[in-house]
């Protein structure tokens, strides 16, 4: 395992997180808490030192998981977890007031759940998980930050960007008082590149890249046949002809990748650390299998500029979250 300072902070943290909405349940079906309990005791073994969870991933449940995991480990390990919007929207409109999703006593609430469902005293990272920079300019959430770190109940504080517009934390990353970003990055959504990695280069702000494999689009293993348990969040991410264009857009890759070493989603992952702005790259990890091969990845290196010169060309302006 390789690791790679976090911004402006004093961690050190894995190339390969481990991301843990998949292990919270709810939205994602057929796994067992024994199962994740072992995947992130494998991840801990293979050397990766950083969890990135959140109070709404299973209500709560993936913090627990992770909090115990952490608890049995005898390595040091990061934890990063969110505060979710108080009105549950999903992502944040900059037609909605702060006061609606972030009061300065709610951020100060879900901080402690996620205190208790962690067993710590203090989190290293606490996110807001969802932003737009129509909030920045307010002061109710810097009043919370400046309590709960003066208190010591968190470390650091970081902020998760919304589903395919990086540009939507451009003023918040300016204030200088987040310390990470987390983003949507992979061979089809590049756009962080353009204002977002290069701000958080310069004002030393870590960057954590979330969906590397689409959800599963880019691990080369859905088909126009695929479904998904009901209920589950990849029935709606996938509806429609969506499959069908994962599909054809996934062959495009193989044929242009063919002859190289690694399988689909390992060469995803690399595409992600290729980029000297990403500190971390946090694919869900619920059985071990994915982890191992995850971990792979991260050994294998950096991608040569031949390779990303062609994985350049499979850009997809696309939002299946809509």
């Amino acid at each position: 395992m390789h690791y790679r300072k976090l911004g402006s902070t004093e961690a050190e943290v894995s190339e390969i997180g481990f991301g843990a909405w998949g292990i919270g349940g709810n939205q994602w079906r057929g796994g067992t808490d024994d199962e994740s309990m072992r995947a992130l005791q494998r991840a801990f073994e293979l050397g990766v030192n950083f969890v990135d969870t959140a109070l709404a991933y299973g209500d709560g449940h993936s913090e627990k998981l992770v909090g115990k995991a952490v608890k049995e480990t005898f390595q040091s390990v990061r934890v990063a977890t969110k505060i979710p919007p108080k009105n549950r929207v999903w992502p944040a409109s900059p037609n909605t007031p702060i006061s609606e999703v972030f009061p300065h006593d709610y951020i100060i609430e879900c901080t402690n759940e996620s205190l208790r469902n962690l067993d710590v005293e203090q989190i290293y990272i606490q996110q807001f998980h969802v932003w737009t920079d129509a909030w920045t300019p307010t002061e109710e959430w810097r009043r919370a930050i400046e309590r709960l770190r003066s208190t010591g109940k968190v470390r650091y504080f970081g902020v998760s960007v919304s589903e395919h517009e990086p540009d939507s934390a451009l003023e918040a990353v300016r204030t200088g008082l987040f310390r990470s970003v987390q983003v949507i990055y992979n061979i089809w959504e590049q756009s962080p590149e353009t204002n977002l990695f290069p701000l958080c280069q310069q004002m030393k702000v870590g960057v954590l890249a979330r969906v590397p494999l689409d959800e599963g689009g880019l691990t080369g293993t859905i088909t126009e046949d695929t479904r998904f348990e009901p209920g589950e969040f990849r029935e709606s991410y996938f509806r429609g002809d969506r499959k069908k264009q994962v599909v054809e857009h996934v062959e495009a890759l193989k044929r242009d990748l063919a002859g190289l070493p690694g399988t689909l989603p390992e060469i995803a992952l690399r595409f992600c650390l290729s980029n000297q702005a990403v500190t971390a790259v946090i694919p869900g990890m619920r059985r071990i299998a994915t982890v191992e091969s995850s971990c792979r990845a991260a050994a294998a290196g950096m991608l040569d500029a031949r390779t990303l010169a062609i994985l350049r060309r499979h850009q997809w302006n696309r939002n299946f979250y809509e």
